[in-house]
């Protein structure tokens, strides 16, 4: 049982994303704060009960990361779509993704010799991105206008995935250029 628990898991999390975008989109701010922050909870249990027990595999390598980019991305284009999120912040993290999907599969498809690991930054990322749903969630939830403090966690979010995303780009590059193994 514990084999397939860290897979369920991000199955789950891979169920939960548009149910969280719905449940935004439609005003049930309690309760999308609720599957937000479990669904985002699963990711750190998955990968702990998964290294902890030895039960990585493949297919859990691709699934995890999906599950996470879809929550993210649907729970950003859901906060964009009843206006609590800026556009801008939106597009960075929709071509931050997308550029990184779009590497990894060039590395895949051309057996490029570059090594396709997360990187600190990118991990940190992800973690800014999902403190920014949560917390814009939280704001929602409880009923609260925080103008500053929201446009102040946008920027610092924005920041975070721009400098993610070059250091993801800039090793691709390096890994083109050079012909090695970079990361």
């Amino acid at each position: 049982m514990v084999r397939h628990l860290p897979n369920l898991l991000s199955a789950l999390r891979l169920l939960a994303a548009p149910f969280a975008a719905w449940l935004i989109v439609h005003g049930h701010d309690i309760a999308a704060l609720l599957v937000f922050a479990g669904a985002s909870a699963s990711d750190g249990l998955d990968g702990f009960i998964a290294r902890r027990w030895g039960v990585t595999s493949a297919f859990g390598a691709w699934l995890d990361p999906a599950a996470d980019k879809l929550l993210m991305l649907l729970c950003f284009g859901a906060l964009f779509l009843i206006g609590m999120t800026p556009l801008w912040l939106v597009a960075l993290v929709v071509a931050r993704d997308l550029a990184i999907a779009c590497g990894w599969l060039a590395i895949k498809l051309f057996s490029l010799p570059i090594a396709t690991q997360p990187l600190f930054v990118g991990k940190a990322s992800t973690l800014v991105q999902a403190l920014y749903i949560f917390a814009t969630l939280l704001l929602l939830a409880f009923d609260v206008s925080a103008p500053r403090l929201t446009q102040l966690a946008a920027w610092a979010c924005g920041l975070l995935t721009v400098l993610s995303g070059c250091a993801y780009g800039g090793l691709f590059l390096r890994g083109i250029l050079t012909g090695n193994r970079v990361a």
